[in-house]
């Protein structure tokens, strides 16, 4: 099924630890990135912006291929 704004996601630990974003900063990911559902609130290209709801967070700009749908 593919991402669409509203639909809930969470972040793949694979992707994400081995990304080039990553790299660029702090590589210790909260565990809430995982483990949580955020919910798509825009697309743009290959990035999705993620609100996690469980913790009051900012909102992420993640790319599309670093997260699957929550079930």
């Amino acid at each position: 099924m593919p991402i669409k704004k509203g639909t809930m996601v969470r972040a793949i630990r694979e992707q994400l630890e081995n990304s080039t974003e990553a790299t660029a900063s702090d590589s210790r990911f909260p565990s809430y990135l995982f483990e949580s559902r955020g919910e798509i609130l825009d697309l743009k290209g290959d990035y999705a912006l993620v609100k996690f709801g469980k913790v009051p967070t900012p909102n992420i700009w993640l790319r599309l291929d670093q997260l699957e749908e929550f079930k």
